[in-house]
């Protein structure tokens, strides 16, 4: 997948569906000058060439029972290429694991792990960690405030 050449027009389309997926093409071609079939080329363009990978729904944790955030420094006992695609594809599968991060420094993986509580998150250390030999060593912060989550990029 090639990444096509992104002119001002495909960086207002991609800001109006950064803020809203939902934001219909009548609309953006108001907002950006085009018409309503010249947008959706452009976003069906932008969806082939990978430049938008996924358009989903940001739901509360909160709400949905998951009131703790955990922030997991992981250190792999060798560094492989098996071994951290072993690991990558057990974080991948694992629905607490919000957001996985392979890092230079001290640590192998950075994660984004939420949980309901305490209880599932010693679980989880337990299946993910313990019960992995590759594991040598994690470290755990809690977050304490969600002070700004979001996976939109600057666009300028």
């Amino acid at each position: 997948m090639l990444t096509p050449d992104l002119d001002r027009l495909d960086l207002a389309i991609l800001a109006c569906l950064q803020a809203d997926s939902r934001t219909i093409a009548e609309v953006i071609g108001a907002k950006v000058g085009l018409s309503a079939a010249a947008v959706q080329r452009r976003i069906k363009r932008l969806r082939e060439s990978g430049v938008i990978e996924k358009e989903v729904a940001v739901l509360s944790p909160r709400a949905l029972g998951l009131s703790m955030t955990f922030l997991v420094m992981v250190e792999m006992e060798r560094e492989n290429l098996t071994v951290l695609d072993v690991f990558r594809r057990q974080v991948q599968a694992d629905d607490y694991v919000q957001q996985c991060y392979y890092v230079t420094g001290q640590a192998d993986f950075v994660l984004v792990v939420t949980c309901p509580d305490m209880t599932a998150f010693e679980a989880f250390t337990r299946r993910m960690f313990f019960d992995n030999p590759n594991v040598r060593h994690f470290t755990t912060s809690v977050a304490m405030d969600r002070v700004k989550v979001g996976l939109t990029l600057p666009l300028a």
